[in-house]
């Protein structure tokens, strides 16, 4: 095998095991609460990003508006508990 000498091809290769590494992004999180707010000032655009009724709520106090189930929030799936092992004695 050759051993790289030329600082360039060092360069590329460190370039290349780094790029190798990189993990793809995180998903976006998608809310299932939006705050509608009323009014022209709003632009009718909704506010998606409380976790629960409550903080929506919160969020829209004071304002003309509602809070509504967000259409593209889709609910993780419930994984079944997984069964320990008993160990012997």
């Amino acid at each position: 095998m050759r051993k790289i000498t030329h600082p360039l091809g060092a360069a590329v290769v460190a370039l290349l095991v780094q790029a190798n590494a990189v993990k793809p992004g995180a998903a976006t999180i998608v809310y299932p609460w939006c705050a509608y707010y009323a009014g022209s000032d709003s632009g009718n655009a909704p506010s998606c990003g409380s976790s629960t009724l409550e903080q929506c709520r919160a969020t829209i106090s004071g304002q003309q508006g509602y809070c509504g189930r967000n259409p593209f929030y889709v609910e993780p799936p419930v994984q079944p508990p997984r069964r320990q092992k008993r160990s012997r004695e």
